[in-house]
């Protein structure tokens, strides 16, 4: 029962520690390798009008998360106005306002958007009911004859609205839709239509999404919805009687009746509420600007992430001094993991357990080679220095510190003397630990005494063979990004060093016992 429950946790950490490092990639779009690219794209909205003099207020519609595009950061110029983020209305908008405004006014948002296959749109909380409509003679009948004869060639919403379309189109149209197209705009009169149909629909507006476009206007689509709410009321789509609605819905152009997204189509305004609203001016407008270019995925992550609140638990809501350490202590699993494998598997002796895993860690703030030179130094001379403090006989406590004081003042002499001979990469000497160096020289002192200098050349071997092969895992960029941004993987080398914990069988080293066999 015992190794039962062994192999359970085992098999609980692995699972929970891919799961995390999955939900991770896929739910926020962590890269699996390092220096990775990302498309971002930086739009501009420019919203121009003539104050009349009075209070202003203007509201401008805002972009939100949808298929294919995240929204990273945004920001506004606008010079004395006053301005507030909304997102208690129908979507998001700035409003800006100022008590007395004349004369042209220019306010500018800017906001950048990530190209992501797993970003997570808004949820549609109400389906639109169709809008009363009111008709003036002859538009009336028109427009009865236009939606009979769209509805006698179609199966359902969609098919409805495609064969609506197709009433306007030039080859087809009929005295119906020329009188039609007389007093409305194309996009207007298909609305009104559907919904005189009793059609869900809204009208949304996109923009199309070039690199290096100036001054666009947005392109007007139709939205159109599988269901139609009953007894014209609005649907919400959280309360128990929702679930049998179906909240499929499609995009349409209402120009050529195609169905279907663009892949390059940004939803601006995807709520159905105006795109631009202006009180106190004249002669509004709204343009946009943009530009496309490619930012690591790291930093747009980040960014996508900033205000995330399951974010906000995680190592990357800290402030850049502390994830600056955390991404060095999480690579110590992983010198960890290098010193079980050399020492239950290889059978590799070592001067202490995990003390190759912070000098591997030495070595990554000094270099390698800058490393081995310091460390040799350092523990050859203190070893000088330790067979004399053997003849005092002192205690081990006094012993130690004396070798503590001894390692700090050689590190310092070594210091000094590597910058007045301009060797500034001996200057990262101090990183090593010397409470570590320090216990090292001492048991390495005791070693040879006890054993003799083979053993020292044994285990110091080891030990530097073992630092120099966590050094190379700990220092590989493919590591370093892994660990630090998918925590889940410490739990899969967790459950890794619990089943080498439970390899009882022969070492690699220890096969040597058997040369003699093979001889026979």
């Amino acid at each position: 029962m015992s190794r039962f429950a062994f192999y359970l946790l085992v098999s609980l950490l692995m699972l929970i520690g891919v799961g995390l490092t999955a939900y991770r990639h896929i739910s926020f779009d962590v890269p699996w390798v390092p220096g990775a690219q990302q498309k971002v794209w930086d739009i501009e909205a420019q919203v121009t009008f003539t104050a009349t003099g009075g209070p202003v207020k203007a509201s401008l519609a805002l972009p939100e998360n949808q298929k294919g595009y995240s929204v990273l950061t945004e920001n506004t110029a606008s010079s004395g106005f006053g301005l507030s983020y909304l997102d208690d209305l129908p979507g998001r908008r700035a409003e800006w306002s100022i008590r007395e405004a004349a004369g042209s006014q220019l306010l500018y948002y800017t906001v950048t958007m990530l190209e992501s296959d797993n970003s997570t749109p808004a949820a549609i909380k109400r389906l639109p009911a169709p809008q009363e409509v009111s008709w003036e003679r002859p538009y009336d009948t028109a427009a009865a004859q236009v939606i009979d004869q769209a509805r006698a060639k179609s199966a359902d919403s969609f098919t409805f609205a495609r064969e609506l379309i197709k009433q306007f189109d030039g080859q087809r149209q009929g005295e119906n839709g020329r009188l039609l197209l007389t007093q409305f705009d194309r996009p207007d009169l298909m609305l009104r239509l559907l919904n005189e149909a009793g059609v869900s629909a809204r009208l949304v507006s996109g923009l199309s999404l070039e690199d290096g476009r100036r001054r666009q206007n947005v392109s007007f689509w139709l939205q159109v919805f599988a269901e139609t709410p009953e007894n014209g009321q609005t649907v919400d789509l959280d309360s128990a009687d929702a679930e049998d609605i179906n909240t499929d819905w499609v995009l349409i152009n209402p120009e050529t009746g195609k169905q279907g997204e663009p892949d390059n189509l940004l939803l601006w305004e995807g709520r159905g509420a105006p795109m631009l609203e202006v009180e106190g001016g004249v002669n509004s407008r709204v343009s946009f600007s943009m530009i496309r270019h490619n930012e690591p995925a790291a930093v747009a992550v980040r960014n996508k992430l900033a205000n995330d609140e399951l974010l906000n638990f995680s190592i990357h809501s800290l402030p850049l001094e502390e994830q600056a350490l955390f991404k060095t202590i999480l690579l110590i699993p992983i010198g960890a993991l290098v010193v079980v494998l050399l020492r239950v598997l290889v059978g590799l002796k070592t001067s202490g357990t995990f003390m190759p895993v912070l000098i591997a860690l030495a070595f990554i703030q000094t270099s390698l080679i800058t490393g081995l030179i310091g460390f040799l130094l350092i523990v050859a001379t203190g070893l000088v220095i330790r067979s004399y403090l053997s003849r005092l006989n002192l205690l081990l406590v006094a012993r130690v510190s004396v070798v503590i004081i001894m390692v700090i003042a050689i590190i310092s002499i070594f210091s000094v003397l590597a910058y007045r001979f301009g060797l500034n990469a001996g200057l990262t000497i101090t990183f090593f630990p010397m409470i570590i160096l320090s216990w090292t020289v001492e048991r390495m002192s005791i070693l040879w005494e006890e054993e003799g200098p083979k053993e020292v050349l044994k285990q110091g071997g080891g030990s530097l063979l073992t630092a120099v092969l966590a050094y190379l895992a700990m220092n590989n960029p493919w590591v370093r990004h892994l660990t630090f941004n998918f925590l889940g993987l410490q739990l899969v080398l967790m459950a890794f060093i619990l089943l080498l914990g439970n390899y009882t069988g022969y070492r690699l080293l220890e096969l040597r016992r058997f040369k003699p066999l093979t001889e026979d």
